[in-house]
């Protein structure tokens, strides 16, 4: 079945959390499946800090034909968020008051402003009911957010992997990548390369968060005891800051990554538990029993506070990355999900 890759443009002034202003702005997005007679088959995908729109690139084990997202049934869409390098508007982009990309003048954005963006789209497409809204990660964060914004919107929401409010352990780590990209000499330069060097190291940071100790001593050990230099897991590390900077930028990385570290759905709405209470949607939780960065306990907040929710753990040798990984596992738990009634809360957890 044939993905179709499309741009929508918001031709108004909007306005951001931050007190900024985007003079219109553009998001790239891409559908897969058609829309049944009642539009009742929509199912939403958010992705991840260096995610696109391509779902079935990252998250194929989904959204495929067979998979439990068939595209025979459903139509899945997923958007590049504002801010982001894979057609939507961000750092590299003209701005329309001068002429020229916007480099480091681009302005501060929240996954409130992100949220609204993607809400602008679901209206222009005429989506009034959204049947599954899910993404992990800084996915995951903007599931929760849109579904405090707009409840009435989404019969079911699956956040993986995420949190109602972003830690100061989370925060810590991408403040020591975004150091990272600081401490390149290039980083101030308006150049679409800038900072790459920075990237790649902060990448190198990102990783040891993502994966966990377990992770590196069964994928990375020494074949050898004689190795004094050119480790695996140091080799390893130098491929994925590479990898990463051949397809990305340096200024969406350290824009997400303050992004991810604001996500706070309390904020002036009488806290976080008031604001989880407001989701009306039938949510299914689930973490990775190794996450060191959004922690069980991140997870297990969210189900004891959003209404009816129920909450699932995987298991996974890759960490916070198992979300991307453990499709088998995630596909089950979801499929559970809707085929029983929801159980309380309470009880799972025992």
């Amino acid at each position: 079945m044939e993905k179709n890759e499309l741009t929508f443009h918001y031709q108004k002034s909007f306005a951001l959390e931050s007190g900024g202003t985007l003079q219109g702005f553009q998001l790239r997005y891409a559908t897969l499946g058609k829309l049944n007679a009642d539009r009742s088959n929509v199912v939403w995908v958010c992705h991840a800090l260096t995610g696109s729109a391509d779902f079935t690139d990252w998250w194929s084990g989904l959204f495929n034909e067979g998979r439990f997202f068939d595209p025979r049934h459903y139509f899945i869409i997923c958007a590049n968020v504002l801010g982001g390098c894979y057609g939507s508007t961000g750092h590299l982009s003209l701005n329309p008051q001068t002429g020229k990309p916007f480099y480091h003048s681009f302005p501060t954005l929240t996954n409130r402003d992100v949220v609204r963006a993607l809400d602008t789209l679901r209206q222009d497409l005429g989506l009034e009911q959204v049947h599954t809204l899910i993404g992990g990660s800084l996915g995951g964060q903007q599931v929760l957010e849109w579904a405090v914004q707009q409840p009435d919107v989404f019969q079911h929401i699956i956040p993986i992997a995420t949190n109602a409010v972003h830690s100061p352990w989370g925060i810590a780590f991408n403040e020591a990548q975004r150091m990272a990209i600081e401490a390149d000499a290039t980083w101030k330069e308006n150049d679409h390369r800038a900072g790459i060097d920075g990237l790649k190291a902060a990448r190198a940071i990102g990783m040891i968060s993502y994966r966990y100790y377990d992770t590196y001593g069964q994928t990375q050990a020494e074949k050898s005891d004689d190795t004094l230099e050119d480790f695996r897991s140091s080799t390893y590390q130098r491929y994925q800051g590479q990898k990463l900077a051949n397809r990305f930028n340096a200024f969406t990385y350290y824009s997400l990554s303050r992004m991810m570290d604001s996500h706070n759905v309390g904020r002036q709405r009488g806290g976080v538990v008031e604001a989880l209470k407001s989701i009306k949607a039938r949510t299914l939780i689930v973490g990775i029993d190794s996450d060191i960065l959004f922690p069980l306990s991140e997870q297990k907040f969210l189900a004891d506070h959003i209404p009816n929710a129920r909450l699932e753990v995987m298991s996974s040798l890759y960490g916070h990355d198992g979300f991307l990984v453990e499709f088998e596992q995630l596909s089950d738990h979801i499929k559970q999900f809707f085929r029983e009634d929801l159980v309380p809360v309470e009880v799972k957890l025992k």
